[in-house]
């Protein structure tokens, strides 16, 4: 009988008995037993879990020892399959052509697909197509990209599977013969919880371990530290040490990552996929690659199970009014264009095209699709125009789309839509917005003595500047337009989180306070509601503000009947969208003012029981308990809505010189 595959199964305990009779074969680690890859037909490195068959000459030279092996080890996770029993029985000359084609089967699957002229359909759906992506996330956006992608892989002739660091088996890389990594870096360039352990292993694998593979890393990470994007650069450095082949350079993305991130996809994508079933790359493939996946009219499917649909709309009747300034002349209007459009046409591309055909002199800030500072106001919707299309902006009534593009409120018009951003970033200047870090404790690493950090307080800080766009989120203000002097809440977003870093000094900290409780800081902001409405991080940014308002009213000690009532007041007037008499009459006379007008005006209502509108003594919960209120104390006399909040929480301010 002779050998036909040698594997070895889970449960080694790394006993050594393998290596000392055939190390030929068999390598030991610290953490299990392996078959060198110089002596399988495959060339992999792995317990050998796809069972590939060993080389023929190996086979000739070691017979004998791989079954001392085997029978030595004491766990017996050595598997020998022994086959051809029948071949001895035969004649010399039948005998001969069967070890030929046994010999000759593993050698016709290593070699690689022919992928000559325009074959592309076999070179993307022949022989093994697995793409491993392996991600590690301290906040989930490691893994959101990895989920993304693997969905994209399809168009590629791929099966992507996206895998959690946590966990992952670290030998089975060896068998995959493409692996994107897409991992981020926290703290003082340390490895996300998750990605830790595997990385530990994979500092300890041997040389060549992989060999076969072809890789490809997206680093994510923060230019605001020094260790930027430092677990990506640790991953795709030690592949490289490993033996893996790398097909695309690493990308090193800032907060702002989905742009670099898709673009790189593109690029990898395309290069795993001409990677061959034999684990051959063909790089003249790469192009036809890309053409085929961008071609490709079929949906891909989307997390709920159906198809993702084709984006091309017909084209609409699209009325577009566009702000027009005359700096010469110091005059303001807009200019209309009624033209028919492609709906799923970006509105970036809608003004280029009319600064092309009808008006040349329009300006605009033109930019990359996702350019942050490329940013102007639709119908009241502040957006990055590259980036959303036209059928998004308005609904379409009677056949027609009506737009009406202004610049960004709250900054120094140009001309037409482009807005002078210095105002800005003179005053995130004004903040001194670097790092100023005090010493404190760290961990014995093997990559030396780094930093620590609670996870939720790095998530967090991310959190409160993960913010697409900073004149966006500062142009979402309503009292932007009409404070010169406020900073605006990206500024103060940006201010605030460095406020809360951990690493930040004693001192740092006294000037960033001093800054936020300014006349011009977090107090000037009259309504986060007008922040929160923001698509994305809105809702975390203007939270982020409200503590940071908390704190610096506390700070200044308003504490008392004052600084909170009035605080309070114009949070609930933004909750219930009303106001109330008795409201301002409490807010400014307080209970002395009750006092003093028990025989007239809201106190004798309130003491005699009956409302001017003859409604109800306990109207809602907003007249018994919500602050400001006194608990059964509030009639409601008169509601009217409030649409210029800030206006009347500027009244509020005004009761006190502190505010």
């Amino acid at each position: 009988m002779a050998i036909v595959s040698v594997w070895i199964e889970e449960g080694c305990i790394t006993c050594d008995a393998c290596e000392e009779i055939l190390p030929e074969v068999f390598h030991v680690t610290d953490d299990t037993c392996f078959i060198k890859s110089e002596v399988r037909i495959d060339g992999g490195y792995d317990r050998n879990e796809a069972q590939a068959g060993l080389k023929p000459e190996t086979i000739a030279s070691f017979e004998d020892d791989i079954l001392d092996a085997a029978d030595g080890c004491p766990v017996d996770v050595i598997i020998v399959v022994e086959g051809g029993e029948a071949a001895a029985a035969e004649p010399e000359e039948a005998s001969a052509p069967a070890a030929e084609a046994e010999s000759a089967a593993p050698t016709a699957a290593a070699e690689p697909v022919e992928v000559a002229g325009d074959n592309i359909d076999e070179l993307l759906s022949a022989g093994d197509r697995d793409l491993a992506i392996l991600f590690g996330s301290q906040s989930g956006n490691s893994e959101g990209l990895a989920a993304k992608f693997a969905k994209q892989a399809a168009d590629y002739g791929l099966n992507g599977a996206v895998h959690d660091m946590d966990g992952f088996d670290f030998a089975s890389l060896s068998s995959m013969k493409r692996v994107l990594i897409i991992c981020s870096t926290w703290g003082e360039g340390e490895m996300p919880d998750n990605a830790e352990e595997l990385w530990q292993t994979a500092t300890k694998a041997a040389a060549g371990s992989l060999s076969g593979v072809h890789f490809s890393v997206c680093a994510l990470g923060d230019t605001s530290y020094e260790f930027f994007c430092e677990s990506g650069k640790d991953w795709d450095e030690q592949f490289e040490k490993l033996g893996a082949t790398r097909l695309v350079d690493r990308v090193d993305c800032d907060v702002d990552y989905d742009g670099p991130a898709a673009a790189w996809a593109l690029d990898a994508l395309a290069a795993v996929a001409a990677v061959d079933g034999a684990g051959v790359y063909h790089e003249e493939m790469v192009e036809a690659v890309k053409a085929h996946a961008a071609g490709d009219a079929g949906g891909a499917d989307g997390e709920d199970g159906f198809s993702v649909p084709d984006i091309t709309a017909a084209a609409v009747q699209a009325e577009i009014s566009i702000f027009r300034y005359d700096p010469e002349a110091a005059s303001t209007g807009s200019d209309t264009w009624v033209c028919a459009m492609p709906g799923h046409m970006s509105l970036l591309e809608a003004l280029r095209i009319i600064k092309s055909t009808h008006d040349g002199s329009l300006s605009f800030r033109d930019g990359a699709a996702d350019d942050p500072t490329t940013a102007i106001c639709v119908n009241g919707r502040l957006v990055l125009p590259g980036t959303i299309r036209l059928d998004a902006l308005a609904p379409t009534r009677d056949g027609v789309l009506s737009l009406r593009v202004d610049p960004l409120p709250g900054f120094e018009v140009i001309r037409d839509l482009v807005v002078d951003h210095w105002s800005m970033e003179r005053r995130r200047e004004s903040t001194n917005p670097w790092m100023v870090a005090a010493t404190r404790e760290g961990a014995a690493t093997m990559q030396g003595a780094m930093g620590t950090m609670d996870p939720n307080v790095a998530t967090a800080l991310h959190s409160i500047t993960d913010f697409s766009s900073a004149a966006l989120l500062q142009a979402s203000s309503d009292a932007v337009p009409h404070a010169n002097g406020y900073l605006g809440p990206s500024v103060i977003a940006s201010a605030w989180a460095r406020r809360n870093d951990p690493r930040s000094s004693q001192d740092s900290v006294a000037s960033i306070d001093a800054v936020l409780g300014s006349s011009n800081g977090i107090k000037a902001e009259t309504d986060l509601a007008s922040i929160r409405r923001q698509n994305g991080s809105g809702v975390v940014i203007s939270e982020a503000l409200l503590d940071a308002k908390t704190h610096v009213l506390e700070q200044d000690g308003f504490n008392g009947r004052h600084g909170k009532h009035v605080w309070w007041y114009a949070w609930t007037l933004k909750s219930s969208g009303k106001v109330n008499d008795t409201v301002l009459y409490r807010q400014v006379l307080g209970p002395i003012g009750l006092l003093g007008n028990l025989t007239s005006g809201v106190t004798a209502r309130m003491v005699a029981g009956f409302t001017r509108t003859g409604g109800d003594m306990f109207y809602d919960m907003l007249a018994m308990v919500a602050p400001p209120a006194g608990f059964g104390k509030m009639p409601r006399q008169f509601n009217s809505s409030v649409e210029n909040h800030h206006e009347v929480v500027a009244i509020f301010n005004e009761l006190d010189g502190r505010f």
